[in-house]
Formats: C-alpha cells, structure tokens, sequence
C-alpha cells in the first residue's frame, strides 16, 4: 500500500497537501500529524513511507525528526515543505541523504505537480 505522512503542526497546511494530493489523484494511504513526536512514533513502525515535513515546529523540530530517524536507521523518502527560504536551510537538508526535495510554503497546484514522480513511487 502506497502511503504518505504529513508532518506539520500547521493544519491548514496539511489540508492544502492532502487536498493537492487527491487533485493529482495519488489514490493510497494519507495521515496527517500536528505532533510531530508522534508521527515519529507512527512513521518508525512503518518500513517505507514517503513524509512530507515541515521545519519549524514546537518541541521537535523537522531537523530532529530527521536526526531520529537517522538514529534509528529510517529510510523513508522526506520532502521538506517548509516556509523557510534560507539557504542555510537548504543547503543543510542535503546532508540527509533521504531528503529528496526541499519545498517552500505556500504549496499550490503548480509547486504539487513538480511531485508526480515521487508520488508514483510511493
């Protein structure tokens, strides 16, 4: 089964990627996750995945997400969909080898559908 984790603790931004997800007609598992502790939870019992995450959020952030699940040999696909522009951010994100996109907010049809292949391997 095709599955998908959103990860932000905006959501309203997690409508707008599941709405634009069924706008590209992705067609399997979706969950959403204001926690992002416990989508960690969730996504660590899960073998592969692809997970939309967001940066900056309270209590654990995207980069902590991401080191935890480096911690605990996680391979799931992570997109970064986040409102920071910084290049300091993106240039970071490619130290993590499951980052396979970095995306800034706000997301729309256009953004989404530079996503299609990713979404076909899921």
């Amino acid at each position: 089964m095709k599955k998908i984790y959103l990860v932000d603790d905006q959501p309203i931004s997690n409508f707008i990627t599941k709405k634009l997800l069924e706008l590209e007609g992705f067609q399997g598992f979706v969950k959403d996750f204001t926690d992002p502790t416990e989508a960690f939870h969730s996504v660590a019992e899960d073998e592969d995945a692809l997970i939309f995450l967001d940066l900056n959020m309270p209590v654990m952030n995207g980069w902590d997400f991401l080191d935890a699940m480096k911690n605990k040999n996680l391979v799931h696909r992570i997109i970064i969909l986040t409102s920071s522009t910084s290049k300091i951010d993106q240039e970071k994100a490619r130290e993590y080898p499951n980052v396979i996109k970095y995306m800034v907010k706000p997301m729309n049809k256009k953004k989404f559908s530079e996503l299609s292949d990713y979404l076909k391997a899921s």
